[in-house]
């Protein structure tokens, strides 16, 4: 079964189906029956007399008021996991709430504004709000794995300690199918968690956004010349890194006139068709037509540290003499330019 997990916002109702025939109770519930709860209470043991006992206490249960679900009401889904995707942050996780802690106070205050924007993004409705702490309204869930439809409300803040910075989420109200009711520790563990990937998530996806926007920042910088590989062939140079590059390839080989067939970043090829671009293509970019005729052929894309080399093969596996090379240098950089 694949969990599936949804955040709904307002008055608006979701209904999430899978193909899963297990119901909400049984993916909560221990399978089998709950006879044990009627299990005959223990008796002393009454020894004879002249008896000596002897005791192991290997197996003694420990003593004391213990509180707790017994049963059908003891929830053996696993613990919800507070995703890790916060560089340098550590969660802790106490009385069922979340922290994430971090070691600069502008590391934590970027997980705050990555917060904020994830509420105005899913439109979650605030009753307060200062500039260190919120206090949402009710938020709705819909859960493959719950036979109701969940309400919870959240404080969140800022806090400070020991030289850290942390940021808090802490579940407050709690309401099934419309109904308030308490709030159980383990729906405020889970819940907490929950709304903490929220916000982990987006701080991942706002990092890798970032980076791609840097990368494609890159890519229009990127100086193309003729140079020689390590062994001394001739070979168009990229002055960027394997890893800025290769990543880019896709969207500017068809422009030159390639259709990506084939892929492989570990070796570094690139299989495609070239079929030469009509006459607004050279126009555009200010370039003569290259020499290179129509068929199959293979990049092979070198990783010289902070450079990248690039070859071209024919469809037999034989290089394209120097000469075609030279004609796609000031192709590619015109590509490369116009990105």
């Amino acid at each position: 079964m694949k969990f599936s997990h949804q955040l709904v916002v307002g008055s608006l109702a979701v209904l999430v189906l899978t193909a899963c025939s297990n119901s909400a109770t049984q993916r909560r519930q221990a399978k089998n029956d709950f006879d044990y709860l009627e299990t005959t209470q223990l008796k002393p043991w009454v020894l004879p007399q002249g008896a000596t006992p002897q005791f192991y206490p290997n197996y003694d249960l420990p003593e004391g008021e213990f509180h707790g679900g017994v049963g059908h009401v003891v929830d053996i889904r696993p613990p919800q996991q507070v995703l890790e995707l916060i560089p340098g942050a550590r969660a802790e996780r106490q009385n069922g709430e979340v922290t994430l802690w971090m070691l600069r106070k502008e590391e934590a205050q970027k997980v705050w504004d990555t917060a904020l924007g994830m509420i105005a993004q899913r439109e979650i409705p605030l009753r307060q709000q200062t500039p260190t702490q919120l206090e949402t309204d009710w938020v709705e869930w819909v859960a493959e794995d719950e036979d109701v439809t969940i309400g919870s409300r959240y404080l969140i803040s800022m806090r400070e300690a020991n030289n850290r910075y942390g940021f808090n989420i802490s579940l407050i109200d709690w309401r099934e199918n419309g109904q308030e009711q308490t709030v159980t520790t383990t729906n405020k563990e889970r819940y907490n968690a929950f709304m903490t990937n929220l916000v982990t998530t987006r701080y991942d996806a706002d990092v890798r956004a970032e980076a791609a926007r840097r990368a494609q920042q890159l890519v229009k910088q990127i100086p193309i010349t003729m140079g020689a590989d390590r062994s001394g062939l001739p070979v168009i140079i990229a002055r960027t890194s394997y890893d800025v590059l290769w990543p880019r390839l896709p969207n500017l080989l068809p422009k030159m006139g390639f259709t990506i067939e084939e892929r492989n970043q570990s070796q570094g090829t690139v299989k495609a068709k070239y079929t030469p671009p009509g006459d607004a293509f050279w126009q555009q970019i200010g370039v003569p037509p290259m020499e290179l005729k129509s068929g199959i052929y293979t990049l092979l894309v070198g990783d010289l540290g902070n450079r990248t080399s690039i070859n071209v093969t024919d469809a037999s596996g034989k290089p394209v003499n120097e000469a075609l090379l030279k004609d796609m240098v000031p192709v590619l950089a015109a590509v490369v330019d116009h990105q």
